[in-house]
């Protein structure tokens, strides 16, 4: 690359912080960049339309271990990258190449989608790598403040920014697949309806395709491989992803619904020793990556792999822990964001490539003063050694909890022995959430995640059917706990068709009437397949697409779950059961829990050890105004006569009659007929079944 020079361009040495670019006036920029082993540093700015080189201006400055630069007389939109000179040999961690330009880490917009082009990369080209834009971000929230739901009433529901909108019909075909199509008065009404209160975006931070999908003419659909943690992908943009994206967020939080991001620190798209050189490797190897050790000697061409994906982000390195940290902040304050779901967050846990619960990455968060009040939902695993950790996050982290849904599953499929834990996940999962410790809300309940099987075909295939993936259908998780009731995917059995959407309402009343944060699969209530695909995650089409088209049962099933949410948030013993000897928290109802067989008895700790009971039920009571719900749940594939307990109950619905739809005025009291294979709720009426006068006098 030949150097050029632009004499309207002024310099001078600049500061060291913060890091990043950042507008000193007008027309003037500082540039400061960590690259504590680079001999030279070098910025590179380009034309914003042809990305033609404009300048090449050497650091001035140098301060420790950062590189500062000021540059007056940049026109507003310019377009920039670097470049670090220094020693090349990955023996020792050093992989400097002056010839290569590099996207800096602190870069907050990007011109373009950074994709992998092979001719592109081997040449070394300008053109290769996506360039930062120099621009003011302005912006007008106009007075909006954030929702802030409490986490005990909290519904998430995740959805991917293209594939929520791109069939959608309402949507204008320009803004299909954008954050501005995402934030479409329908998919708002249709968000509003289905109840819930916060929406969690597949990885929206700037990411690259693997040069093995690009080969294969696929692509990373998901997103989970960045190349940078402070820009919105422009992928999902119209003309400025920065501004588009904070009107995506005030949108969401005009109508009162949080916006979560699922954010990926544990590595990134450099991959491992042979992947590409993108950013960090080419100005910080040795600081930003965790290497493995052998006889107490780094061996720094031997990456950590605790993610899978051929790298591990070195988080208890200072340099990268700020990085991470300034991210997380400035998706809080400047993009104005409500929480975050972090990607294998054990990763970020690890000191001595061990997990740590008290490791200084969760320290730090629980003192920042921005970061501590947001939402925290950790993913509590990785792939590496030792890292599975549900329930060993702070107890201001939520966790997905993996139990809760095979457990759910393998009640609704028939697992004999299941009840015990069963009841445990629905009420909170109390073994592994200790009620002295935290509260229920530290468990996220799902029954299907983006890495699975949809709802619909959680319930339609009992094999996984990825061969579109490239890989022989030897990805995606085989232990799925999944029913296809007779029919290897689609059919037109009627009988198959109900089994299959009463097997639905099941499994999303269960969820919904358990303790904890809700986590729903955005498209499951429109009862979306994915063809039997349980690991889409490169199925850019409408494998991944939701289908808004829906027939008379897809209808159904969609006003179930509307129902569901509304009922859920109509008790609040559904959102907090608070127990009498609850002591993490004193104030507010608290509530009795009784279980009983289905003959009326009280059940005993001998009847939770019989493998052949599929049934249970239970009541919860709050204490002070004694309004008591019943719970009747039968996986059985036969009637249960059940004995009610005393007094007149209100069925408030039976998955099994009227497509689950609630009921209306329909009273009960001395036994009921349960059906096979389903779920009811009633609602005690105390005023009619409070005992006459003379009763009570006798």
């Amino acid at each position: 690359m030949m150097g050029l020079q632009v004499p309207l361009l002024k310099t001078q040495v600049g500061q060291p912080k913060p890091l990043g670019p950042s507008s000193v006036a007008t027309d003037e920029w500082n540039f400061a960049v960590y690259a504590p082993d680079a001999r030279a540093l070098t910025l590179w700015l380009f034309q914003p339309d042809t990305e033609e080189p404009i300048a090449e201006l050497a650091f001035a400055g140098r301060t420790g271990d950062i590189w500062h630069l000021a540059v007056s007389g940049i026109p507003a939109g310019t377009l920039y990258a670097l470049a670090a000179s220094g020693e090349d040999n990955p023996a020792q961690g050093l992989r400097f190449d002056a010839e290569r330009l590099l996207i800096d880490p602190y870069c907050k917009r990007l011109n373009r989608p950074q994709r992998f082009q092979e001719h592109l990369y081997q040449q070394k080209s300008p053109l290769f790598i996506s360039k930062g834009v120099l621009t003011e971000t302005d912006f007008d929230w106009q007075g909006v403040a954030k929702p802030q739901v409490p986490a005990e009433q909290t519904i998430i529901y995740e959805a991917h920014v293209k594939g929520l909108t791109m069939l959608h019909p309402e949507v204008p075909e320009k803004l299909r697949g954008t954050y501005l199509g995402l934030c479409h008065p329908s998919i708002i009404k249709h968000l509003q309806q289905l109840g819930i209160t916060s929406i969690q975006l597949l990885p929206v931070a700037s990411f690259m395709s693997e040069p093995r999908l690009e080969a294969m003419q696929l692509t990373n659909y998901w997103g989970y491989n960045p190349v940078n943690f402070f820009a919105p992908d422009p992928r999902y943009q119209l003309t400025d992803a920065v501004t588009e994206f904070k009107t995506m967020v005030r949108t969401f939080h005009q109508h009162g619904i949080e916006v979560i991001l699922d954010v990926v620190f544990n590595h990134s798209a450099e991959a491992g020793d042979d992947g590409p050189v993108l950013s960090f490797r080419g100005l910080a190897n040795r600081q930003y990556y965790l290497f493995h050790n052998h006889a107490d000697i780094t061996d720094f061409q031997s990456y950590c792999n605790f993610t899978g994906c051929g790298n591990t982000l070195n988080v208890a390195q200072p340099v990268t822990q700020k990085l991470v940290m300034d991210a997380l902040r400035y998706w809080l304050t400047e993009m104005q964001v409500d929480g975050f779901r972090f990607d294998l967050a054990v990763t970020l846990g690890r000191e001595h490539k061990r997990f740590n619960p008290y490791a200084a990455f969760f320290q730090i968060i629980a003192q920042d003063p921005v970061i501590s009040e947001a939402k925290l939902i950790a993913e509590p695993w990785d792939v590496g050694p030792f890292g599975y950790h549900l329930g060993q996050f702070p107890a201001n982290w939520a966790e997905l909890n993996d139990k809760c849904r095979d457990s759910f599953r393998a009640f609704w499929r028939g697992n004999k022995g299941s009840l015990a834990e069963f009841t445990t996940r629905l009420l909170g999962s109390r073994d592994i959430f200790q009620k002295h410790r935290m509260p229920a809300s530290c468990s996220v309940n799902y029954l299907c995640y983006h890495d699975g099987f949809t709802l619909q075909d959680l319930v339609s295939y009992e094999q996984k059917h990825n061969w579109l993936n490239g890989e022989e259908n030897r990805d995606g998780h085989g232990h799925n706990l999944s029913c296809n009731h007779g029919v290897e995917g689609p059919s037109r059995d009627a009988k198959v068709i109900a089994l299959r959407f009463l097997h639905k309402r099941n499994l999303a009343a269960t969820l919904l009437l358990s303790q904890g944060i809700v986590h729903w699969l955005g498209g499951d209530e429109l009862s979306h397949t994915q063809r039997g695909n349980n690991n889409a995650y490169c199925q850019d089409n409408d494998i991944s697409w939701l289908n808004w088209q829906l027939d008379s049962e897809q209808k159904d099933f969609l006003q179930f779950v509307q129902q569901l949410m509304a009922l859920r948030k109509r008790y609040p013993c559904l959102q907090q059961l608070s127990l009498l000897d609850e002591q993490y928290q004193w104030h507010g109802d608290k509530h009795q829990v009784q279980w009983y067989l289905p003959s009326g008895e009280l059940k005993q700790s001998h009847d939770w050890h019989d493998p052949e009971r599929a049934c249970c039920l239970f009541s919860i009571q709050n204490t002070r105004d004694g309004n008591t719900l019943l719970f009747v749940f039968n996986a059985a594939h036969h009637e249960q006569t059940i004995s009610l307990p005393a007094g007149e109950w209100g069925l408030l619905f039976d998955t099994a009659l009227d497509k689950g739809l609630l009921q209306a005025a329909n009273r009960h009291h001395g036994q009921y007929q349960q059906p096979a294979f389903s779920i009811s709720l009633w609602q005690l009426d105390a005023e009619r079944s409070k005992p006459a006068a003379s009763e009570s006098k006798a």
